[in-house]
């Protein structure tokens, strides 16, 4: 069976205001195509097809077009998930009816527990999901009360969720797993560059070791490749450039075309070549508003982020900085600058659309009351959520 693994598409984003409908779409007819020649059995998005879990109108047209050209045109199997990024309960709508055309898409934990069946193998396609959705899948399925609530961390609830896929396999056939967190090499190396951070909300790292009994892991959530754990548990990352931080990587962005009947390596790799691509400067002004030094930029083709080394504004006071820029390079996404003192304090506060339901409460309970929820009312806590999830 030959799939095509990619992932984090982002069907909506914005670099700074800046539409990249145009750029996905580049990438996309790439994908098709690719596809087509390699002749795939089924292609698999593993997670964040939407950047924001309520999409503006031209993403979702965007992404159905996508979807209408691989699945209704060119009768490619679809197996897809959600990732933090996407709404969940909203991209679940038609999901039965699709199954009949081979799209297969899970948003629901509990949907990842009955395998996609193909002559040999199994695809189990699990969402990106919190502790708390993990508390009440098991609180439904019957498991003892206190075992419910030893479920705190994703890394307590993915043991659960895993030894029940176990339970599962076939042992005449090769098992797959396609799904969005944050997996590390070991329990130990949890430094990876993902779209974030935080340890709210089930985004810490998880252990490889933990998805051992799989022939091959499909990962969406990291937006390079280089953060794969294994050759046989590997991020796809994401087909376009979407910051400066992933700008500065030297590789272009790709997926890959897994085999299962081959070991995996480094030839699955297909890369994209980006449209307008995003092109780094960090320079001093003298150096940005040289004539020998821009002639040899892609002025006018591909866009910009400038950062400006050294710079004196009071020797510029009268100076449009940003329109100087883009009337030499064209489109500047972004403008920074280095060794200048800053006058705007920089907020320490948590950004809130990073927090868990739980997180929110209590970081408002911590502002009120100057004290950390104490174990009892966390515990509370939880038990609320659970059962206003269970509604």
């Amino acid at each position: 069976m030959k799939l095509l693994h990619t992932a984090d598409w982002h069907i909506g984003r914005t670099l700074n205001g800046y539409s990249l409908l145009d750029e996905q779409k580049y990438a996309f007819k790439q994908i098709l195509q690719i596809a087509k020649d390699e002749k795939v059995d089924g292609i698999v998005v593993a997670g964040d097809i939407y950047d924001r879990a309520i999409p503006s109108t031209e993403a979702i047209t965007t992404l159905n077009e996508m979807f209408k050209t691989l699945n209704i045109d060119n009768h490619f199997p679809i197996y897809a998930i959600s990732g933090n990024h996407d709404g969940a309960k909203r991209m679940n709508y038609g999901r039965d009816w699709m199954e009949f055309n081979n799209f297969y898409i899970n948003t629901l934990l509990e949907e990842a527990f009955k395998p996609v069946e193909t002559s040999d193998a199994q695809l189990f396609l699990l969402p990106f999901f919190d502790p708390m959705d993990a508390r009440v899948y098991y609180q439904k399925q019957g498991l003892d009360e206190d075992s419910v609530k030893n479920i705190r961390t994703i890394g307590d609830a993915m043991s659960l969720v895993l030894d029940d896929m176990y339970k599962l396999f076939d042992p005449k056939k090769k098992h797959i797993l396609v799904t969005h967190f944050a997996i590390s090499p070991s329990a130990k190396d949890i430094d990876l560059t993902s779209e974030t951070t935080s340890k709210v909300g089930g985004l810490e790292t998880l252990n490889a070791a933990q998805f051992d009994k799989f022939d091959y892991v499909m990962l969406g959530h990291i937006h390079t490749r280089f953060a794969s754990p294994s050759e046989h548990i590997r991020y796809s990352g994401s087909p376009i450039k979407f910051n400066v931080k992933e700008a500065k990587a030297t590789a272009n962005k790709g997926f890959y075309i897994i085999d299962t009947e081959k070991e995996p390596d480094k030839d699955d790799l297909r890369e994209i070549t980006p449209g307008t691509d995003l092109i780094v400067l960090n320079e001093t002004w003298e150096t940005l508003v040289d004539p020998d030094f821009y002639s040899k930029q892609p002025v006018d083709q591909d866009w910009f982020a400038i950062t400006i080394r050294d710079f004196d504004r009071t020797k510029h006071v009268s100076t449009n900085i940003r329109a100087q820029l883009q009337d030499i390079y064209g489109t500047v996404v972004e403008l920074d600058y280095k060794n200048i003192e800053k006058k705007n304090i920089e907020s320490e506060s948590q950004d809130i659309n990073q927090l868990s339901n739980e997180g929110v409460v209590d970081q408002f309970f911590e502002s009120i009351t100057g004290n950390e929820l104490s174990k009892e009312q966390k515990s509370i806590v939880d038990d609320i959520f659970v059962e206003l999830r269970s509604e």
